[in-house]
């Protein structure tokens, strides 16, 4: 299967493909792939991510999925690369992991059926929709800035195209220990219906981006965490945790919070009934 990667290469953004342990680029120029600097595999005008998909998340929480999927928005200035480090901002503690596919779309694609919509994917990549629980309880359910703020969206390390989505594994891994373990067959709603039905109202162009939800056990990690996620067939996507240097600002806008909502999510949706308590503040 043909692997897409974007890099800086002596100061310039590049397409390669992957040839091996090697990144070829167009002009014939190598570099070892663990040694490049990696960019986002595609420049979406778009991320939308759908709420719940995954059964064993469903189960986790407790509750009945949805006859159709709901979704939110993360905004491109959320985009981050294999390799980049993701920001927990000072102030903030429940930053969540969430080992995803990344569906790449690669032609205009509206109002086309969930059996056409294969005819315009351009491949997958891997991704990790990183939540800032601190800020669920505002937004009106947008998730907005639980979910795009700045960083919280890696994707990569490359676009492959030629991907059969069926049956494929989705492990994510904190500090080399396995913390998420799923597949893709328990998605309520596949690839194609989830291109399909976002198409129904909101056209999507080359290069946008869908993610298709999480399985059970997205909990915070730390700085210094090292986290990857890997999806068979479509390669380790591996970021790390960093301390943002300066704290929310607190003149202006919602503060962060520690409400049920907001650990009951970080912590799983059972915290309570399992005698999980939320750390002390220092």
């Amino acid at each position: 299967m043909p692997e897409y990667r974007r890099i800086l290469l002596d100061g310039a953004v590049v397409d390669t493909v992957r040839d091996g342990d090697e990144l070829v680029s167009g002009d014939g120029r190598r570099v070892m792939a663990a040694e490049a600097t990696h960019l986002p595999p595609v420049v979406p005008s778009k991320v939308v991510a759908v709420h719940l998909n995954h059964r064993s998340r469903v189960e986790e929480f407790r509750i009945e999925l949805a006859e159709t999927p709901t979704y939110f928005h993360k905004p491109t200035s959320a985009l981050n690369s294999h390799g980049g480090a993701v920001v927990r901002p000072a102030g903030c503690k429940w930053l969540n992991y969430e080992g995803e596919v990344a569906i790449v779309i690669g032609r205009t694609c509206r109002n086309v059926s969930p059996s056409g919509a294969g005819a315009y994917i351009a491949g997958y990549t891997v991704a990790n929709d990183y939540g800032l629980h601190d800020f669920r309880d505002t937004d009106a359910g947008s998730m907005l800035r639980v979910k795009g703020s700045d960083t919280l969206c890696p994707l990569g390390p490359g676009l492959v195209t030629d991907w059969d989505f069926r049956g494929k594994y989705l492990r994510t891994y904190v500090n080399g220990t396995v913390v998420q373990d799923g597949s893709t067959d328990e998605m309520k709603w596949d690839m194609h219906y989830l291109v399909a039905d976002i198409a129904r109202t909101i056209t999507l162009h080359p290069g946008d981006v869908l993610l298709s939800g999480t399985p059970a056990n997205s909990r915070p990690v730390q700085p210094g965490d090292v986290v990857e996620v890997e999806v068979e067939g479509l390669g380790r996507l591996t970021n790390h945790i960093v301390s943002g240097p300066t704290a929310i600002r607190t003149d202006v806008g919602a503060q962060p919070t520690e409400s049920e909502e907001v650990l009951s999510t970080a912590l799983g949706g059972d915290w309570e009934f399992r005698g999980i308590r939320p750390p002390k503040k220092a």
